[in-house]
């Protein structure tokens, strides 16, 4: 009898191990296999034209390839922009064949050698969001202690393993408040939750940057800073130090109430890892050992550049840090599909699953349960 030979169409998607281990080939060819059903592509910038033509080389003899401009042969340009597109196991081989090259090569080969080491995270943390403030962007995330003390607990029944409780708004050309009011906005919080110990039941993080409502949250049993400002004040690394507490690296541009008057980057995939590079040398100089790191979506960013950051969120993979991202009923979505903050749950969610997809391990919400029930969806998907 003939039997018809099928083919199948697999997403690239798939865990490619996995399917390569459900044939039964033999357990020292699965890894090598399945490196090879990984693609890079990786922009690199600035590279000398004469690095550029042996790269060229190299990648082709291995099956791999670069996009370099018109010329480059020619050696027209000291420096060229180019495209590398690799699998993981081609990469392993330029990652050692390059050592041995000039025209800065070999740095380039410690940098792919570090690409080829990084893995995505398998857990995802969801952050939930309390504000006590009457300024948040959000209405519903704005909460009074005792409401405050009961969405807690909702959103520890639903899944939250964070949450973060923060009394300033730092929504665009939102007003500073006095240090004092802002303690007494989270000061009623941080009691309940150091009184019932709440924080045995999911981890606490303080959405401040001013030393004094830092220290009382971490005094009341927050484990965790969430600082807008990148650890900019050193008072914040010593407390953060001191009390053995997560840091919350964010990024921003400018400051709330101009972060938003036309930002502008040279490359900011580049820039703002340079910025995520200092700050987190700088928190380890201080004896901060475990840091978090956030791209900090809409803080001096264009439509565009938290789109891009969300694309190439696996950029900041290499910092070897967990990855925050808080795109939550943010106004990018309004530009997009005009709506309300009210109205931006499906949005929120698509930016937040594509930003897991790409590496992130904690995103902070507004809406826990439709999170939770996301990401399992998700993983059901996954375990195809």
């Amino acid at each position: 009898m003939v039997t018809r030979m099928q083919v199948e169409v697999l997403s690239n998607s798939i865990d490619a191990k996995k399917y390569i281990k459900e044939l039964g080939v033999d357990s020292g060819g699965i890894s090598i296999l399945s490196s090879k059903a990984s693609l890079h592509i990786l922009s690199i910038r600035d590279l000398h034209v004469g690095a550029a033509n042996i790269l060229k080389q190299d990648a082709l003899s291995i099956g791999a390839d670069l996009a370099v401009p018109r010329g480059t042969v020619l050696a027209r340009t000291p420096e060229v922009d180019c495209i590398l597109i690799a699998t993981t196991a081609q990469l392993k081989t330029l990652g050692k064949k390059e050592l041995a090259q000039p025209f800065g090569l070999k740095d380039l080969a410690h940098q792919l050698q570090e690409i080829v080491k990084v893995k995505k995270p398998l857990h995802v943390d969801v952050m939930g969001v309390i504000n006590a403030n009457d300024d948040s962007f959000f209405s519903e995330s704005r909460f009074r202690s005792d409401d405050a003390i009961e969405a807690i607990k909702n959103m520890i029944n639903d899944g939250a393993t964070i949450i973060d409780i923060g009394g300033v708004s730092s929504a665009p050309n939102s007003l500073s408040v006095e240090v004092e009011e802002e303690l007494q906005r989270v000061q009623p919080i941080v009691d309940v939750i150091k009184k019932e110990k709440l924080y045995e039941k999911c981890k606490f993080s303080i959405d401040s940057y001013e030393p004094k409502v830092i220290e009382y949250a971490l005094k009341g049993g927050f484990s965790i800073v969430n600082d807008i400002t990148g650890l900019e004040n050193d008072e914040v690394c010593r407390l953060c130090a001191s009390y053995n507490a997560t840091a919350v690296i964010m990024h921003m541009q400018g400051n709330p109430t101009n972060m938003q008057n036309n930002p502008s980057y040279e490359n900011i995939l580049t820039d703002i890892y340079s910025f995520f590079e200092a700050r987190i040398q700088k928190a380890e100089s201080f004896g901060i050992s475990d840091i978090i790191v956030d791209i900090g979506i809409g803080f001096g960013k264009s439509l565009e550049d938290n789109l891009t950051l969300i694309k190439h969120l696996g950029h900041f993979l290499t910092l070897k840090k967990p990855l925050l991202v808080g795109a939550s009923r943010k106004s990018m979505i309004d530009k997009i599909s005009s709506s309300l903050p009210e109205n931006r749950l499906a949005g929120t969610l698509t930016l937040h699953m594509e930003s897991i997809r790409n590496g992130a391990s904690i995103v902070r919400v507004h809406d826990v349960y439709e999170h939770m029930q996301a990401l399992k969806v998700q993983k059901e998907i996954d375990n195809i």
